[in-house]
Order: C-alpha cells, then structure tokens, then sequence
C-alpha cells in the first residue's frame, strides 16, 4: 500500500493525493461511509457504486466482532466477501465504541474489559486481539487500538490516556509486525493521534505516532465535545508533525463545513454518521445549505431533489415526495435520503479536489462555506 501526493494548494495546507490499495485506487480528499456492520445503513451496496461512487468504506471491530464475529467471517473469506464489497474497507479498532461503554467497561495495562450492548456477554479487548481480529475482517486499513478520552478531560487524564494509548499502539505495531494477512491481500496500520484539547499533549501523540514509520496515520479523539476552533487548532498542530508524505485521516469529523476547513489544514479522509444518520432524521445537505424536508414548506415542491446528481433517485423524485414519505415513515424514504446525503459528501470531496488541482481551493471554499451553513 502506498500514497501519491499530486499537489498541495499554495495557499493552504490542502492535499490532492491517490491511495494504492489491492482493492482499488482511493484519490483524496476522501470521505467514507460508514458501514458499521457490514452495511450502510439503508444502502445498497450495488448504490454505493453506481449513485454515491464510494471508493471507499468504513466498518468497526467492536460491532462485527460482537456480530456476526470472526468465526462467521472467516468462514466467508472476510468481509469484502461476506458483504459482496470489493472496494477498499477501513475498521475502525473499536476503541471508541469500547470506551463509549462508561459502565460497562474497565481499563487495565493490559486492555479494556466491557460487557457487550448485545447480550451483556464479558469480552476483553487487547491490543494484540484487536489486530488478529481486523486481519481476521481483512479490511485495507486497520487502525491501532486507542483510548479515546472525553474532549473536556483534564490535563491529567489526558497524559495519562495519551501515554496508555501510545504504549498500545507500541504492542499494535509488534503484533501487526508479526502477523500476516488471511486472505492475500495487503493490510496496513494505522496509529491514532490522542492528546484532547491540549496542544503540547498532541504534539507528544503525533511524534510517537510517527516514529512509528507507517503508511498512514490517523487524528483522533476530536468532534467529542471541545469547541470546533478547538478542532481545528488541534488540527493544525498535529499535521505540522505527522509526515506530509503519507495521508492523514480525522476520525469522526463531520459537517460539510468541517471537511473543507480540515481539508485545508492538511487532512485527506473523513468518516461520519452524519450523512445517514442526519438522512433517516429528514435532514438533506445540498450546496445551497440544509434542508429539513419534515417541514410543511417542502409539501407541494415539485421540483426533483437535485436534477445534476449522480444519484437517479436524487434526478427522479421530488422534494415533496420525500416529505411524503419521511413524514409517513416509509423505508424508502430513509434510503433516498441516504443516498442523496451520501452523493452529496462524496461530490463535496471531490470538487474540493479538483480546485485542489486548479489551484484555487481557497478562493473556492471562502465562495461556498457560508451557503453550506445555511438552514433552507
């Protein structure tokens, strides 16, 4: 696996890069739907290539091994196999989900104990197991097992989860080093960024992180309650250490808006709910800003959702429609929206790319940010 910088704007930190990958090229700036399960939620995978062009997607070690787990998995040939995806997927450690378990978890030197949300089942996740079980998924990209703390943690417990997470991340990179892939394709790691909200913390994290010598690395443990212009400082710290040849991935993040301002700090690849989980809840992001299609003004719209869209569904229904269907809580409405909000991230990533390439990314994103902001 390996990465291509093309071009850094000359007004900003701003990247146009390719992904190499044994599934399939990945050009970034780049975002991926999550697909936690296997599935993104209420999408077809046949949609995700021909509508959204995803070349990319994301799914979670905690959830796929809880269910359908790595026996059922591994029968299947992985999960490109068992899901019928022969695109690039990256797995999240399941970190993030772990320590999201307050109650239900406990946190030792040696990995993080939790009861599952399934069935209430005691399982431990270590840094070692995390790793044979995302070679066991067989994603592209795995990322390093991590405690991700809360935005608002003091300063102390943020050095001390910052220096737990990096001595994991040290056992990551032993176990990664010593293992190989099951299904013949090749994997590569990638550590995470921690440190909260504190700029000497994140500087630390982001120089171990690349000690590390890996083909790519991730910022995370941010858009978890600290203010954005928090976010973005952070950002800017980070990437001024992590090594400009290999790309940078920002965990979680978020509303358009974020992703141009994080694009032109530096960042290459996104991943959030927001998209679909903002979808089945009637929310529709466009170009000219945010649309609640619940409310009564979208009744008698009569005009198609987005006549230049990639995606048919976008092109042949209207808005009216879709407030029809949410309102009556049908399925299908769910997966039109899904789809428009995932046609929408994607061609938002790659316009920003190609005025990357023209050399005008910023003059462009000062031109669209504000309208992106705005509630229609």
């Amino acid at each position: 696996m390996s990465f291509d910088l093309i071009k850094t704007d000359t007004m900003t930190n701003a990247r146009a890069g390719l992904l190499h990958t044994d599934h399939g090229d990945i050009p970034t700036p780049i975002f991926m739907p999550v697909g936690t399960v296997g599935s993104v939620k209420a999408v077809h995978q046949s949609e995700l290539v021909s509508d959204i062009d995803a070349k990319i997607i994301l799914g979670n070690t905690y959830h796929l091994y809880l269910r359908p787990g790595t026996d059922t998995l591994h029968r299947a040939g992985g999960l490109h196999r068992f899901m019928g995806w022969e695109r690039p997927i990256l797995t999240d450690s399941g970190g993030f989900q772990v320590f999201s378990l307050a109650e239900n978890r406990k946190i030792k030197e040696e990995g993080c104990t939790f009861k599952s949300h399934i069935d209430g089942s005691k399982h431990t996740f270590t840094p070692e197991n995390v790793i044979d079980i995302q070679r066991m998924i067989g994603s592209d990209i795995m990322m390093a097992f991590d405690e991700c703390p809360p935005g608002e943690s003091p300063y102390p417990y943020a050095k001390k989860s910052m220096e737990l997470t990096h001595r994991w991340l040290d056992r990551c990179v032993k176990r990664f080093k010593e293992t190989e892939p099951v299904y013949g394709h090749r994997q590569a790691l990638f550590p995470i960024v921690q440190g909260c909200k504190y700029p000497e913390l994140r500087r630390i994290s982001a120089e171990h992180a690349a000690s590390k010598d890996c083909v790519g690395y991730a910022i995370g443990g941010l858009a978890v309650g600290e203010p954005t212009e928090v976010m973005y400082q952070m950002i800017e710290v980070v990437n001024a250490i992590l090594p400009v040849d290999r790309p940078r991935y920002l965990m979680g993040v978020g509303t358009p808006a974020n992703i141009l301002e994080a694009i032109e700090r530096g960042v290459d690849m996104f991943d959030c709910v927001m998209p679909t989980r903002n979808g089945r809840n009637g929310m529709l992001f466009t170009w000219s800003g945010t649309v609640n299609i619940k409310n009564k003004k979208w009744e008698h719209c009569f005009e198609p959702i987005d006549p230049q869209s990639s995606a048919r569904s976008d092109r042949e229904y209207t808005f009216a429609y879709l407030h029809h269907l949410i309102k009556s809580e049908e399925l299908l409405g769910l997966q039109i929206a899904s789809i428009h909000n995932l046609t929408f991230y994607l061609s938002l990533v790659r316009t920003a790319r190609q005025h990357i390439l023209e050399g005008d990314y910023s003059s462009w994103k000062a031109s669209v940010i504000d309208r992106l902001m705005t509630r229609i």
